[in-house]
């Protein structure tokens, strides 16, 4: 195994752009008509996405104070095998590695591949094919370095920013016509029959949100030691919460809510009606690096998950490897991209690509997080004397507020089951069993 470790060589605007980037490709472009579907006019809509925000804000502050307390690359890791043991620690490391990180790259990859086929015209797997393309091209700028990684993330966080706040002037330019709100080419087909879900509607915005825990994983490699994770935790959400209160404002303007409920490409919906096709094809290209930069900030943040797991595990120790020069955990980011393009794989078949990733990734994401807002209060009972840079305001009331938000969350994920979600709680299972036996072989060696 190397000895090398992380070192403190990224500042705030790095970590906030990990958040950011985490955060906004995670189905803002692709949720959002199905949370119009799911909730009765314009003030549910503004009100899920309002509450999304903060429940968001909430665990950021939750885990401001945890990675603050313990840095490690393994982030959320490192704080449930702390309040809950070794094994539990371990089953995270696996369900980030095949299920939540990877799943969530694989609904990106659709997403990518969705919207590039608006102008592209793909075949049946068109979509899958180019996101699995994009994924590898990501992969190999992280080998190259965190250089490359988190420098790719600045700049393409930029043009995700100006994309967001153009359908927003859109939404405005749209007002200030008088233009009628629709779908392209006229009347909107009719939205779904079914009784509006506020619970499924917030499965597809809390969805949308998910990720800013993820940027823990940066904490040991922060400049500013102590309160350095904690700015690019909250500032990120905050930016976040604006900007998709931004980007729905302008799809309702423009689409109005039942044109957004039937639309399966509501950027590209708006750019072309406001502004005409050429700007269409721009916000295609928006929503794609949209996509590209979640992928890129999931392969930052996930393999440094799985290498700390691997670092830790005496069976896995091998694959446990630092790469000092270049700042990365080589085998994981590969391991962690064969699991991607599996998964990939699977949503094709399917034939539900990103609703199919969703499914199986929430009921597993949603656990964990309970987890972590309970690890807070654990922890500061266990270990009062533990220096706490940064302590979440009002405890311990905003981390049973996070409990309770991401309990109800786990039940609304299971309580509308399919095929993924069923996938995801088996790969879950499938991991408790290995871990048992790599621990056993680990302590017997």
């Amino acid at each position: 195994m190397s000895e090398s470790t992380p070192r403190r060589r990224l500042h705030v605007g790095h970590a906030m752009a990990v958040c950011v980037g985490m955060v906004i490709g995670s189905g803002i472009f692709m949720a959002t008509p199905s949370v119009a579907a799911n909730v009765d006019g314009v003030g549910m809509l503004a009100l899920a996405w309002l509450i999304g925000g903060a429940v968001s804000i909430v665990g950021a502050l939750c885990f401001a104070e945890l990675a603050s307390t313990y840095p490690d690359a393994g982030g959320d890791y490192q704080f449930l095998r702390r309040a809950f043991g070794e094994h539990l620690g371990y089953l995270f490391a696996w369900s980030r590695f095949a299920v939540i990180h990877t799943g969530s790259t694989a609904a990106l990859a659709f997403t990518f591949g969705d919207y590039l086929a608006q102008v592209a015209g793909f075949g049946v797997h068109g979509s899958a094919l180019a996101g699995g393309c994009a994924l590898l091209v990501l992969v190999a700028l992280n080998l190259a370095g965190v250089a490359f990684s988190v420098g790719t993330q600045l700049g393409l966080m930029a043009v995700v920013i100006g994309g967001m706040l153009a359908i927003g002037a859109a939404g405005l330019f749209h007002a200030a016509t008088g233009m009628p709100a629709g779908l392209p080419g006229g009347t909107p087909a009719a939205a779904a029959d079914a009784a509006p879900m506020f619970g499924l509607a917030m499965i597809f915005v809390l969805f949308a949100y998910g990720g800013w825990s993820d940027a823990a994983t940066l904490s040991s490699e922060m400049r500013d030691a102590r309160r350095g994770i904690v700015r690019a935790l909250v500032g990120g959400m905050a930016l976040v919460t604006v900007l998709y209160l931004v980007v729905n404002a302008g799809f309702v303007q423009v689409l109005g809510m039942d044109g957004l409920a039937a639309s399966k490409a509501p950027a590209a919906d708006v750019m072309q009606v406001t502004f005409g096709p050429l700007a269409e094809v721009a916000i295609v290209a928006v929503v794609a690096i949209t996509a590209i930069t979640t992928m890129n900030a999931l392969i930052i943040a996930g393999a440094r998950t799985t290498y700390a797991a691997c670092r830790d595990l005496p069976a896995l120790r091998r694959a446990g490897v630092w790469d000092a020069e270049r700042g990365v955990p080589r085998v994981a980011v590969v391991a962690q991209c064969a699991v991607a393009l599996a998964l990939i794989a699977f949503g094709a078949i399917e034939r539900g690509g990103f609703k199919t990733m969703i499914d199986y990734v929430t009921p597993v994401y949603w656990f964990f997080l309970v987890l972590s807002g309970i690890a807070v209060i654990v922890l500061r009972r266990r270990e009062p004397d533990r220096p706490r840079p940064f302590q979440v305001p009002l405890y311990p009331w905003l981390p049973l507020l996070f409990c309770a938000s991401s309990g109800y969350l786990l039940y609304s994920s299971v309580a509308y089951v399919r095929t993924g979600a069923m996938a995801g709680v088996a790969a879950l299972a499938i991991g408790a069993v290995l871990i048992a036996i790599l621990v056993r072989r680990g302590r017997s060696a």
